[in-house]
């Protein structure tokens, strides 16, 4: 894919096109792209509203994996057959074939299914760190979070449900509800509410089976934020994504915490810090292994249908992350 420079009214074009592969260096990669998710994210990128954006002309895509075709004389860590994701953004994985620095790549274990390694350097990691950093949370302990079937919230169901902990998770009323209600409850999650019904007496009943949530996982904000917060025991809320804040009265008489939670950021800081990521990496590995993390509810798309792909995306109520397949 190739992103055009923008217009003067600032509208982005994404087109197929064929480009020449780069000559491999003796540091580089060649790699033959497998799978690679369209996130909110990439969009984002797109239209020009992300935190990181590439120079345009632009490969799309910050999430796949990839199998290793061929590896320049400096290379050491990797060989031809291995299974590689991106370690940072901006890599560009909307593409049937690539050359990449060594340092841009990671290697993963090829006996996952490859739609499981394809999304895992995002939403997996995300909900990992969410879990771990921010509260000491033990077994039977609870959270709560909102937009509970996107990809994060299908992993912090997952991650949490082998560590024992109880999640409490709100989805905004849709008419296939009860199909998404399943579905979570299916993936392990202890509870499946509402919004409307985050502000309802009837949350008290929850609280007689499971304790107060320590913590709370926001990508929504507004009025979802303030009543989840409020049913908050802990004192952490954690934002991702572009949720926005919520009233003050909460912070100061609850004496709430509301930290903004990043991926690319939490890479960047841990760099130099390789033990952490392979820890990381590892840990989630071994649960797609023992079947208790899955890749997120995924269409496969052929990669000449990524207009359809890009387009059902942006539909609200996406319950289903669009992969596309080289």
């Amino acid at each position: 894919f190739a992103s055009t420079e923008p217009s003067h009214e600032k509208k982005f074009s994404v087109l197929l096109k064929d480009l020449e592969v780069a000559e491999l260096r003796d540091s580089d990669v060649h790699v033959k792209m497998l799978a690679a998710p369209i996130n909110p994210a990439d969009i984002n990128m797109i239209q020009g509203t992300y935190a990181i954006l590439s120079p345009l002309p632009a490969v799309g895509g910050n999430e796949g994996v990839g199998e290793v075709l061929e590896v320049g004389r400096r290379v050491t860590a990797l060989k031809p057959g291995d299974w590689v994701i991106p370690a940072g953004a901006g890599v560009g994985t909307w593409r049937t074939q690539g050359v990449f620095p060594e340092e841009m790549l990671l290697k993963v274990p090829s006996d996952i299914p490859v739609l499981c390694a394809a999304t895992l350097s995002v939403n997996p990691c995300t909900a990992y760190r969410m879990l771990a950093d921010f509260e000491t949370l033990a077994p039977g302990d609870s959270v709560i979070q909102n937009a509970a079937n996107s990809g994060v919230g299908q992993a912090v169901i997952q991650i949490a449900k082998a560590s024992g902990i109880k999640t409490i998770n709100v989805v905004r009323d849709r008419p296939d509800l009860p199909k998404l209600v399943e579905r979570l409850m299916a993936l392990g999650a202890d509870h499946v509410i509402t919004e409307e019904m985050l502000r309802k007496p009837e949350m008290k009943d929850i609280f007689k089976s499971i304790p107060k949530p320590r913590l709370a996982l926001n990508c929504v904000g507004g009025k979802s934020t303030t009543e989840m917060l409020r049913h908050l025991q802990g004192r952490t809320g954690l934002t991702r994504g572009h949720g926005s804040l919520s009233p003050q009265s909460t912070f100061i008489f609850r004496d709430v915490r509301l930290r903004g939670f990043w991926m690319t950021q939490w890479k960047k800081d841990h760099a130099q810090d390789q033990e952490s990521l392979t820890n990381m990496m590892d840990a989630l590995c071994q649960l797609i292994r023992r079947g208790q993390l899955t890749a997120p509810a995924c269409t496969e798309v052929p990669l000449q249908d990524y207009k359809a792909a890009l387009e059902a995306t942006m539909k609200p109520f996406t319950s289903s992350k669009q992969i596309l397949l080289f």
